[in-house]
């Protein structure tokens, strides 16, 4: 009886966790295949071995640190395939301080909290807290640019433009609309997108950063959304950085920095 109910009992919490397994391993990686792959493989390695799987920690944290036990013995891989802005990317990650982008998306993205992350990452709670602030000097003295806002709420939209214009980005303009969104982009290419999804005039912000793409290229996106699952199903190509609503600072902060890190994402191609 117990092992009729155990495993569909394990695949329905990691069924829930599983979309934000996913964010946090594109995020971490900068790439929708590449991340996937890590995540195929976190679930193939607990299905051939169920006690890799805390089952004394919560099914999140537990999931996260079989991911993590994965990344960690790949040796967390830098890509040498890549070419052009993706390779400057993977060279530039190659440079970073071991394991502080890891502890900084499970704090600012996944919302871990710091014992959570020294589970995960099997260390201390101290060195966790070191690793975040090395993380978050690194990434955001990396690079600076231009950012333009798809955002049609005038509050929400004030404040990304002030968290962006505090880590030293400029902003080339806010739009509210598909169409002022192209316009913008038309007058001056931005070097990052940062896009919600429902606009006001009921138009698409994926649909705007389509439109962009097509004619500037391919460029980081982030995206934001208060129904994050929507966007992480596996059944189309899917953003790499993705902020849910309601967001915090350092949520923005974290995701603007990784994305002008890799200074490409393939977002929504297609």
């Amino acid at each position: 009886m117990t092992t009729t109910t155990t495993a569909p009992d394990l695949a329905t919490v990691i069924g829930h966790e599983l979309p934000y397994l996913r964010r946090y391993a594109r995020a971490l990686t900068g790439s929708q295949d590449s991340g996937d792959t890590y995540a195929a493989a976190t679930l193939e390695a607990i299905l051939e071995d169920r006690s890799v799987f805390d089952t004394d920690a919560s099914p999140r944290t537990a999931l996260f640190r079989v991911f993590h036990l994965i990344w960690q013995s790949s040796g967390a891989p830098v890509s040498g395939d890549e070419s052009g802005l993706a390779a400057a990317a993977q060279a530039h990650l190659a440079k970073l301080t071991p394991n502080t982008r890891e502890a900084l998306l499970l704090n600012t993205i996944e919302d871990f909290s710091t014992a959570e992350i020294a589970e995960i990452m099997q260390t201390d709670e101290d060195e966790v807290a070191h690793l975040v602030k090395i993380a978050r000097q690194e990434m955001e003295d990396s690079i600076s640019g231009r950012i333009l806002v798809i955002e049609d709420e005038a509050i929400i939209a004030m404040d990304l433009q002030s968290i962006v214009s505090d880590m030293g980005h400029a902003i080339t303009g806010v739009a509210r609309t598909r169409d002022d969104a192209v316009k913008l982009a038309q007058q001056e290419k931005p070097d990052l997108v940062l896009a919600d999804i429902q606009l006001a005039d009921n138009s698409s912000g994926i649909d705007a950063v389509r439109d962009i793409l097509e004619a500037h290229g391919n460029l980081p996106v982030i995206f934001i959304t208060a129904f994050p699952e929507r966007l992480l199903t596996g059944e189309r190509p899917e953003p790499a950085f993705l902020i849910s609503k309601p967001y915090g600072e350092e949520q923005v902060r974290s995701a603007v920095s990784q994305a002008m890190f890799f200074s490409s994402t393939g977002p929504l191609h297609g």
